[in-house]
């Protein structure tokens, strides 16, 4: 169940939000001024926040510079202030989608599905385990910060098992996931990418080990 925080302080649009997002079947929490929201967050983080921008204490404009610098989540300002400037502003802070009150129940049902669903999208293609960064959209990857390169089915495993991490995948579900359910060529290929990774893993200090499960297969874990 996705969690969203939603910022107004006119109590009766929270409400309202919040009674359209539940029967969507997620999790709402309110709040009356940005700071709030930031406790709520730092508290337990929400999987998106809908924000006002004329609120006290810290106002909308504050509170999405503050949440897009700590937070990769979308973000959706809900507001009376329509004018073209204020949008602009918005997305320049880092806004992923802006919506002028009074709205539609339905259109805020849409939006909100839309973003999560995108970003959803963008997670799954991106994974993070101990010092190492893979993004799949560029195929980029990251240690420390730096980038390294990676053969493509060297990545395409290292991604598969970081995206599992401390789950034991079989042998057969690598070979089908990375070289395909019709691959007919050596079973060895599988232990020798693990291996060349493996030796990647002592070059780069990543923190990262590849364990051999004895009959079924391998297990991506962090060295602690």
């Amino acid at each position: 169940m996705a969690k969203v925080i939603v910022a107004d302080d006119d109590p009766h649009i929270a409400e309202l939000v919040r009674l359209i997002l539940q029967q969507q079947g997620l999790q709402v929490r309110t709040a009356a001024d940005g700071l709030q929201a930031l406790r709520l967050m730092n508290e337990d983080p929400a999987d998106m926040v809908i924000l006002d921008i004329m609120m006290p204490e810290m106002d909308g404009w504050a509170l999405c510079r503050e949440l897009r610098r700590d937070h990769d989540i979308p973000l959706l300002i809900l507001t009376a202030k329509g004018e073209t400037g204020d949008k602009v502003k918005g997305f320049e802070l880092g806004t992923d989608d802006y919506l002028v009150k009074p709205f539609e129940p339905a259109e805020l049902e849409v939006r909100v599905k839309a973003l999560l669903k995108r970003y959803q999208i963008a997670s799954s293609q991106q994974v993070t385990a101990a010092e190492l960064f893979m993004d799949k959209r560029n195929f980029g990857a990251l240690v420390h910060g730096r980038p390294v390169n990676l053969p493509p089915k060297e990545y395409e495993l290292l991604f598969l098992l970081a995206g599992n991490m401390g789950r034991t995948l079989t042998r057969d579900h690598l070979i089908e996931k990375v070289w395909g359910y019709d691959y007919e060529g050596n079973e060895r290929t599988l232990d020798v990418h693990v291996n060349r990774l493996r030796e990647r893993f002592d070059e780069w200090q990543a923190g990262l080990r590849i364990s051999t499960v004895r009959g079924l297969g391998y297990r991506l874990e962090s060295v602690r």
